[in-house]
């Protein structure tokens, strides 16, 4: 929940942010862009020093870091003080992301790893709901350093509780030198599989058709359907509760089916969605619940698509399935800090322009899960050289 609460707690807070610190729009968007690339580039370095050092050790590192940022966040007087401040946040707030979907796969595996993923995205899906609405409460009762505080609460409390009850589940043996040598053979190994850039596209583009509203949300919520700071619920809560429902939808499926046949479940949701969308837009004004519903089926074809996807990633390169989930939250976190730079400032001013670019992210997704079933098929044929 760490990763969601650092992006979408503080949005509600833009305005605010601007005023206290003299600062243009523009310079607070990317005080979200220097937390996703910084986010990105350690996010690909947390699953390898976990190879090595063991997952607990990263993690309970990675928490004490991000509280040192959080309060440096809180005490900025300007606005590139904050952009700093937000780096290291970024730098240190991946580790539970990645390393805790890396315990799982070493602990379980199959239809119980499924399970867990899916539960996982359940426990996930609560912090987009409820940190934006909490940000909006704190930054009307107090003021936007006030985010940064909870933030800093809220992780000493999970360093306590990791501290406390995480288990090690890499023992010594299993664990990998981190020498350069190693560390080069395994990435490029890693960046030169076409079924991992596929497979791992599938998850990055349909999270990017999500994440391409969350970073235009200031625009889209407060220009186009008018809402002040303490209605962003309108936007967060439809979309999280898709990923709620969707992660529970996929729980059950787990075992019940192939994940090839769930996936492509799970992208009639997202399609029909994003169709929906663009249709609405076409032909109406921006309003309430109408611009917001379709976020609901698509974040839940998302979570259908998502569990399977990340289990058939994993499971590429078993032995070294820290650097793997590194790899793949880096593909997925740098196509969202460029939404978040580029497209969403881009597209934003335009709700028909939001819509065609959520569409054209989740038919990449599609394109790129058809083509390495395909792969798959012919490698698997027996006609193959």
């Amino acid at each position: 929940m760490l990763g969601p609460f650092s992006v979408d707690t503080y949005l509600p807070a833009f305005p605010n942010i601007q005023a206290n610190l003299h600062a243009s729009f523009i310079e607070v968007q990317q005080t979200l862009t220097a937390y996703m690339f910084s986010f990105g580039m350690m996010i690909m370095w947390h699953g390898a020093l976990s190879d090595t050092f063991g997952r607990r050790n990263v993690i309970l590192v990675s928490l004490a870091v991000f509280a040192v940022a959080s309060l440096g966040c809180a005490a900025s007087h300007s606005v590139e003080y904050l952009w700093a401040f937000r780096i290291l946040q970024g730098v240190s707030a991946g580790g539970g992301a990645v390393i805790g979907r890396a315990i799982i796969r070493d602990a379980f595996e199959g239809a119980a790893a499924s399970r867990l993923l899916s539960l996982v995205t359940m426990i996930f899906s609560i912090a987009p709901a409820i940190a934006p609405i909490l940000g909006g409460w704190i930054v009307q009762a107090r003021d936007w350093r006030s985010i940064f505080l909870f933030l800093f609460v809220f992780t000493v409390s999970l360093l306590y509780l990791c501290y406390r009850r995480l288990p090690e589940t890499l023992p010594p043996e299993r664990r990998h030198p981190f020498n350069p040598r190693h560390l080069a053979h395994s990435y490029g190994k890693v960046f030169r599989s076409p079924l991992f850039h596929l497979k791992g596209g599938t998850v990055a583009f349909n999270f990017a058709g999500l994440f391409l509203y969350i970073a235009a949300a200031p625009v889209f919520l407060t220009k186009h359907l008018g809402l002040g700071p303490s209605q962003f619920g309108w936007q967060f809560i439809p979309s999280v509760a898709g990923i709620f429902m969707g992660a529970l939808f996929a729980n059950r499926l787990a075992g019940r089916m192939s994940i090839p046949r769930q996936v492509i479940i799970g992208f009639c949701f997202l399609i029909g969605a994003a169709l929906f969308n663009v249709g609405y837009h076409l032909f109406f004004p921006p309003a309430l619940p109408w611009s917001v519903a379709p976020l609901f089926f698509y974040t839940f074809g998302m979570s259908v698509v998502a569990p399977g996807a990340q289990l058939m990633v994993l499971d590429l390169f078993p032995h070294i399935r820290g650097i793997v989930a590194s790899c793949q939250s880096f593909t997925l976190t740098m196509l969202a800090a460029l939404v978040s730079a580029v497209i969403a400032p881009l597209l934003s001013e335009s709700v028909v322009w939001l819509a065609l670019g959520q569409l054209a992210f989740t038919v990449t997704g599609l394109v790129l899960w058809l083509t390495a079933r395909s792969i798959r098929r012919v490698k698997r044929s027996p006609h193959t050289a």
